[in-house]
C-alpha cells in the first residue's frame, strides 16, 4: 500500500509503515529455516495486535525493525526515495564504454546528473562487470580523485565505488563522503579500518566471488534468504569492528554472482531486506538480466527496463536506487509520488 491508502491503514492499526517510508505493509511472512521442515507462513499484521500474548520476542523485534525508519546519514534524508547517479571513470564499463574515462568528461557528466536530480554521485575507477580484471590501486585512485575534487561544490554527497583501501583513502581525502564496496569490506583487510577511522557511511554489497569469476555457475540454497543471512552477518561483524550501525547501507548485489532467476527472486523479495534494519540500496540499472528478458543486447538501450526495476524497488520501500539514467528515474518517481498522494515527507 502507498500514499493515502497506506496512511489510512496505518491510522486504523491495519498496517505498519515499511522502513519509515511512504509504503505500508498489512501482512508479514514468517520464514523458519533452522528446523527439519523449513516453513513459510503469512500473518496479518492486525493479528499480532489481536494476540498480544504471541510471546515471540524475535518476531516482535523483527516487526519493530521493519517499521523503523533509518536516521539521516551524510546529509541524506531517507523519508523519500533517493537517486544515486553513476559515473564510471573506466575504459571498459559494461554500460557506457569509455565515454567518461577522461577527467573532463566525467566531471561534466556528474554535474549534469546533479542537474537532472541525482541525490548522490557514485564514482568508480574499476569495472566490476563479469569477467573484469583487477586494476592497480594507484591507477584506480588517479582516475577518481581529481574528479571527486572537482565536484566539491556540486551540492550532493559523493560515493566512491571501490574495494581497495588505498583508493578509499585517496577518494575520501579528495572529498568523498560515502564508501561503496561491492565486497562488503572483505576484499581488502585494511578497508574496514579506513571506513571506521573516517567515520563515513559504507554500502555493504553481496557478491558471490570476484568480478572475474562471479558468473561461473552461481548457486544458492535460497538466493534471497542466503543473501539476507550473509548481509546480516556482515553487518554484525562490521559493527563489532567499530563502524556505527547508523553508518551502514545494505545492497543485495543484483547481477553479482547471480543468474537471471536469482536476480528476479531478489527483486520480488526486496522488502525482506528491510529486516536488516539499515537503508537498502538497489543497483540494477542496465544490467544483463534486463537484456536477457527484453532481448536488448546494448546496455545503453535498457533504459525502460532499468526504470521499471527501480520503481519496483521503490514500491517495496528501497531507500536508494543506483542508476545511470537519472533524469528518467527522477521523472518516474515524481509521477509515482503524485499519483499516490505522497508528499516530500513520508508522514
Amino acid at each position: 500500500m502507498q500514499g493515502t491508502e497506506a496512511r489510512d491503514a496505518i491510522a486504523a492499526g491495519l498496517a505498519g509503515r515499511l522502513a519509515g517510508g511512504p509504503v505500508a505493509f498489512s501482512a508479514v511472512e514468517i520464514i523458519e529455516r533452522d528446523r527439519a521442515q523449513p516453513g513459510r507462513r503469512k500473518v496479518r499484521l492486525a493479528s499480532f495486535a489481536e494476540a498480544r500474548d504471541i510471546g515471540d520476542s524475535e518476531i516482535a523485534r523483527r516487526l519493530a525493525v521493519l517499521s523503523a525508519g533509518p536516521a539521516p546519514m551524510a546529509g541524506l534524508d531517507f523519508s523519500r526515495p533517493l537517486v544515486m547517479g553513476i559515473v564510471n571513470v573506466t575504459p571498459d564499463s559494461f554500460s557506457d564504454g569509455n565515454l567518461y574515462a577522461r577527467h573532463d568528461a566525467a566531471i561534466a557528466h556528474g554535474l549534469e546528473l546533479v542537474r537532472e536530480g541525482a541525490d548522490i554521485l557514485d564514482i568508480g575507477g574499476e569495472s566490476t562487470r563479469p569477467g573484469a580484471e583487477d586494476v592497480a590501486p594507484e591507477v584506480e585512485a588517479e582516475r577518481v580523485a581529481p574528479v571527486i575534487a572537482a565536484w566539491k561544490d556540486a551540492g550532493v554527497p559523493i560515493s566512491i565505488d571501490t574495494r581497495k583501501a588505498p583508493v578509499m583513502r585517496s577518494a575520501l581525502a579528495a572529498g568523498a563522503a560515502i564508501v561503496n564496496d561491492v565486497s562488503a569490506l572483505e576484499f581488502d583487510r585494511d578497508a574496514t579500518d579506513v571506513v571506521r577511522d573516517a567515520g563515513v557511511p559504507v554500502i555493504l554489497m553481496h557478491s558471490q566471488g570476484t568480478p572475474k569469476v562471479m558468473q561461473q555457475d552461481p548457486h544458492y540454497e535460497d538466493a534471497s534468504l542466503d543473501i539476507f543471512d550473509y548481509l546480516e552477518n556482515r553487518i554484525v561483524e562490521v559493527v563489532r569492528s567499530g563502524i556505527a550501525r547508523e553508518n551502514i547501507i545494505a545492497d543485495p548485489g543484483i547481477g553479482f554472482g547471480k543468474t537471471v532467476e536469482h536476480n528476479l527472486q531478489l527483486i520480488r523479495d526486496l522488502s525482506l531486506f528491510h529486516g536488516l534494519g539499515v537503508p537498502v540500496l538497489l543497483g540494477a540499472s542496465r544490467k544483463a538480466f534486463i537484456g536477457h528478458i527484453t532481448g536488448e543486447p546494448e546496455a545503453r538501450r535498457r533504459v525502460a527496463g532499468s526504470v521499471q526495476v527501480a520503481m519496483m524497488g521503490i514500491a517495496q520501500g528501497v531507500q536508494i536506487v543506483r542508476v545511470h539514467d537519472v533524469q528518467y528515474t527522477v521523472q518516474s518517481i515524481a509521477v509515482w509520488r503524485r499519483v499516490n498522494g505522497i508528499n516530500c515527507s513520508a508522514t
